[in-house]
């Protein structure tokens, strides 16, 4: 729920409740739940600025009318506006703050939904009790099982960063053999050009100088790109597309490709996640549409987004025969990326593979 629709919700809670009030109390006792409803609310609006505080803030003062509710003979609270800002807050902390302060915020929203019995007056006070309970109840579950979708969300992604790590380790190894063989070659050339041709034995060195220096230059950006968090950064391109492409049609159905225009600058996830896409489409084009004659590669991007999507041209078959754990992991990839991955059969035969992902990554 956007924190607009938030408001709008507070305020006609707070308004509905303080007609109610005034209808059933008279007087002006509507005004003190209004003041201390539009309080937490306002701090539930605000919890992203720092909820550790905001939360034990609003709690505090959901704490405070509950007395003062009980000493006074005021309406029951906390009233419906300040349940639903303290079910925002305390969910929120459950699923984002450490353990230990999570477990205290939930502590005490337990304890002022149970402090709404001490300030029933009448058996009408009842469902007010009713709503603080289950508003706290619905903090706990939202809280947590956002908390869990959270920890698996980094849990994946920590393992897309380990598979780039390992892809990154296999690239420095050919790196380094393909640049030290070159060097070695090089270096034989010269001792033949010394004893022949003496007169050229500086070209010779120069191109051992040179083959030298691509090797360090190459060696150290993979290195680098090995200690930097944003492992991928780089390494997964436009140019990386265009080579797996070109690799895979040497071996099958003809591949167009559309990719966007100028040099997208995308989170080395997103980057790493938009190449394995295509490299996954492919490949499970290669082993279960061994009849299609073309597929089409589109990547393109607006503002906010990334869209992939692989279209092959194969005859109607099962789809049975297209799900595999390879589409099953990559739409997990994908939704860990808060992206949305759908895969199936096209109408009039072939398949499609469409993945949508932001192109800046939401901070948690």
């Amino acid at each position: 729920m956007t924190d607009v629709a938030l408001g709008v919700a507070f305020a006609a809670l707070l308004v509905y409740w303080a007609a109610r009030i005034s209808g059933s109390w008279g007087g002006t006792y509507w005004q003190f739940d209004f003041a201390a409803g539009t309080v937490v609310c306002i701090i539930a609006l605000m919890r992203r600025r720092n909820l550790a505080y905001l939360a034990v803030a609003g709690l505090t003062v959901a704490a405070v009318a509950v007395l003062v509710a009980r000493l006074a003979h005021l309406p029951s609270q906390p009233g419906p506006a300040m349940t639903l800002a303290l079910t925002v807050l305390v969910a929120a902390a459950i699923r984002t703050l450490q353990p230990l302060p999570a477990s205290v915020v939930a502590a005490a929203g337990l304890a002022v939904a149970a402090g709404s019995a001490f300030t029933a007056h009448d058996p009408a006070s009842s469902p007010v009790m009713v709503l603080n309970g289950m508003g706290w109840l619905a903090a706990v579950t939202i809280g947590l099982l956002r908390r869990l979708r959270d920890s698996r969300r980094r849990a994946v992604i920590e393992k897309v960063r380990r598979d780039e790590r390992l892809e990154l380790a296999r690239e420095l190894h050919d790196i380094v053999a393909h640049h030290i063989t070159g060097v070695v070659l090089r270096t034989q050339a010269a001792r033949i050009v010394r004893r022949k041709q003496p007169e050229e034995l500086d070209g010779a060195l120069a191109d051992i100088e040179t083959a030298g220096s691509e090797a360090l230059t190459a060696m150290r950006r993979v290195v680098g790109l090995l200690r930097d968090e944003d492992v991928t950064a780089g390494l997964l391109g436009p140019e990386q597309l265009s080579e797996l492409v070109r690799r895979f049609t040497k071996h099958g159905p003809r591949v167009r490709l559309q990719l966007p225009e100028g040099e997208p600058v995308w989170q080395p996830e997103i980057t790493s996640t938009v190449y394995r896409i295509v490299q996954e489409s492919l490949t499970n084009v290669s082993q279960h549409a061994p009849r299609a004659r073309s597929v089409s590669v589109d990547v393109s991007q607006d503002q906010d987004r990334v869209t992939v999507e692989v279209v092959d041209d194969a005859p109607p078959a099962p789809a049975l025969h297209r799900a595999g754990y390879g589409l099953v992991g990559l739409r997990e990839r994908v939704e860990a990326l808060d992206g949305v991955l759908s895969a199936g059969p096209r109408p009039g035969g072939g398949w499609s593979v469409l993945a949508t992902l932001p192109t800046v990554m939401r901070k948690r």
